[in-house]
């Protein structure tokens, strides 16, 4: 009280306020700005930190650094740079939008491997969200060559973009070559087939190829069955037009009304679960008939099946 007294004495007096007196006014205040201030800088650091820990990990820069070592130079045309910028735009989707729930990833073999796993969505984001999951959340960072299909290279920029992030177009010498190189080689058995299913035969595998267990057989590598849910509900699928493909030279062309609404391009909010199931092991010639790689691929379609079905069980709604 005093100070504030010894004030307005000063001004009922006319004269002008001593600083002295002015100096109790100002510097709690003073301070006490400065205190909010570096509070909240604190803060904003304290989130930022925690963002970015959820968003790529505190071992993004090592896991990078492992590529780099890895890939120093690709036949493929892999760009690892491409791939570091990819891993962190599909992380915001893969940690923040889809929620990825994550179940046996520790299953995936050391070396040369088979992804086998179902494919829906229409669009190939659940290729994305497995290529997530083995770069991120694998004990090791693995990065994902995908098989894609020959139409894809027809595509201006988008054949080049999946080239630079380590796709290549399928074939079975390009496969043996990256297997024999002890890569980790995705393929979707379902092809096509399982991309482009309508929305009522969701979850239900489509018949698979058999040039992945060949390619198994031939080059001795275990086949690591996945199953993915969630894609399935991203886009709903109401048929296919052959009309439009064969107009835009596509394989399929899926009716999907929600494409045709402002901002309905992107994909629901589903949630995510991929199921990394034990990896299978198979004997016998990569030439053997028709009828025996039938019987083995009908084991790994069982395994994923089995796989989809206990997902399906386990999960309490399609956006959580």
């Amino acid at each position: 009280m005093s100070c504030w007294s010894d004030f307005g004495n000063e001004l009922l007096s006319g004269r002008m306020p001593d600083p002295a007196t002015l100096a109790p006014l100002r510097e709690p205040r003073f301070e006490n700005s400065e205190a909010k201030r570096n509070g909240f800088l604190k803060w904003a650091a304290r989130a930022a930190d925690d963002f970015s820990l959820r968003w790529l990990g505190g071992d993004f820069a090592q896991r990078s650094e492992e590529l780099r070592k890895r890939y120093p130079i690709d036949p493929y045309g892999l760009d690892v740079r491409t791939v570091e910028a990819a891993a962190r735009l599909c992380a915001l989707f893969h940690r923040f939008y889809f929620r990825t729930e994550i179940h046996g990833v520790d299953r995936v073999p050391e070396g040369r491997v088979v992804i086998a796993a179902n494919h829906s969505g229409q669009v190939p984001i659940d290729a994305a969200i497995l290529g997530c999951a083995l770069f991120f959340d694998a004990p090791r960072p693995r990065l994902v060559r995908a098989m894609v299909d020959r139409w894809v290279a027809n595509v201006p920029l988008v054949s080049t973009f999946f080239s630079k992030i380590g796709s290549v177009i399928g074939s079975r010498e390009a496969a043996a070559k990256l297997l024999d190189n002890d890569e980790a080689l995705l393929v979707f058995p379902e092809g096509i087939r399982g991309i482009s299913k309508p929305f009522t035969r969701r979850y239900q595998l489509q018949p698979f190829g058999h040039g992945f267990l060949r390619i198994a057989l031939e080059t001795n590598s275990p086949i690591l069955p996945v199953a993915i849910i969630g894609a399935e509900e991203q886009y709903i699928n109401f048929g296919n037009s052959e009309r439009l493909a064969r107009w835009l030279k596509m394989p399929v062309y899926p009716l999907i009304p929600q494409m045709y609404v402002p901002f309905g391009q992107v994909p629901l909010p589903t949630k995510y679960r991929l199921y990394f199931g034990e990896p299978l092991r198979f004997r016998g010639r990569a030439d053997a008939d028709s009828n025996q790689i039938a019987d083995q691929v009908h084991v790994v379609q069982e395994a994923i099946q089995d796989q989809l079905s206990l997902g399906l069980r386990q999960r309490r709604g399609v956006f959580f």
